[in-house]
Formats: structure tokens, C-alpha cells, sequence
């Protein structure tokens, strides 16, 4: 306990008016302290042991969709084709994110969608970027252009989807 006299509010006054340095924007790209941070296809967990409990799906429409990690199974990388996350719970549902650069680190490299935020369940939520915030981002980080759900209740179903939508997703069985 500190000798400090003055009250509650007074501490709070204090902390509020002070000359000391902001502390860092939880938007800022980094991994030293915990809380959230961003960029424009993803946000995500900055502390390195830190797991989210699920994942949201944002579209463009507005609508979100969340799925639970325990859920999340396989997933697989495509540079051309994207990203195929599976999902399994009542029903198996297939996630097909398109876009550039999924797998690029962000600015200070702390991070990227696959390796760093979804195998380590750091990734809060995905987005469809709108056109301009494509253009915006460039080749200097990750977007998103699409996200497709489906879910299905026989394994022939979800392989005529993937025929269709991403055939490079596809493995013959041995």
C-alpha cells in the first residue's frame, strides 16, 4: 500500500492531466503488450500467448458470422487460390477467403494471418475490404476481396462445392 493521502479521484485527475506520453495506440502494429490491434483485413490478439475463443467473419453486407476455435480443423494456404478454413459442429462448414498477400507479416513483421494469427488462434476477425482499401493497401500488407461460406452435410457436397469454387483445394484420396 502507498502513502498516497489524496482520493480516488484525485489519483484519476492526476493520471488524466499528467505530461507523461500516451501510451501506445492498441491500433499500432507490435507484439510487446497484450490488447488488440488491427489491420485493414484482420484484427487480432498482440500478445504473443494470447488465444481468442473464436473468429468473426465480417461482410461487406454488414452481416458477421462467428465461429468458435474449438470448431476450426483444417486449414490450408493457396497463394492463388486463398485460404480454405474447415469448421466442424452440427454441420461442416467451408470458409473460402480470397485476396493478396494473406500470408505477408504486417509492418513490423510481429504478425501475419496464417502462421502467426490462426494457427495460434490470435485472429479476432476477418473482413472484405471494400475496393478503395484494396487499392489503399497495395502490395504493402494483406487484404481480403472475398469471403464464401457454405456448410454441408455430406462429404460429395462440400467436394462439388470446392470443384467449383477452388479446385486447387481439392486431394484425391491415396
Amino acid at each position: 500500500m502507498t502513502d498516497d493521502k489524496r482520493t480516488h479521484q484525485e489519483r484519476l485527475k492526476g493520471i488524466l492531466h499528467s505530461d507523461r506520453p500516451a501510451a501506445p495506440s492498441p491500433n499500432k502494429d507490435g507484439d510487446a503488450e497484450g490488447g488488440e490491434a488491427s489491420c485493414g483485413a484482420f484484427g487480432y490478439l498482440r500478445g504473443i500467448r494470447d488465444q481468442a475463443t473464436s473468429v468473426e467473419l465480417r461482410f461487406r453486407s454488414g452481416n458477421s458470422f462467428f465461429f468458435p476455435y474449438s470448431w476450426m480443423g483444417t486449414w490450408q494456404y493457396n497463394p492463388s487460390e486463398g485460404l480454405l478454413l474447415k469448421f466442424s459442429g452440427d454441420l461442416v462448414y467451408l470458409v473460402l477467403i480470397k485476396g493478396s498477400a494473406l500470408d505477408k507479416p504486417l509492418s513490423e513483421g510481429a504478425i501475419n494471418l496464417t502462421r502467426g494469427g490462426l494457427q495460434r488462434h490470435r485472429v479476432l476477425w476477418l473482413r472484405e475490404m471494400s475496393e478503395e482499401e484494396i487499392r489503399q493497401v497495395g502490395d504493402t500488407g494483406p487484404t481480403i476481396d472475398s469471403i464464401e461460406m457454405a456448410e454441408f452435410e455430406s462429404h460429395q457436397a462440400l467436394k462439388e462445392w470446392l470443384s467449383k469454387k477452388a479446385p486447387a483445394f481439392i486431394r484425391e484420396p491415396v
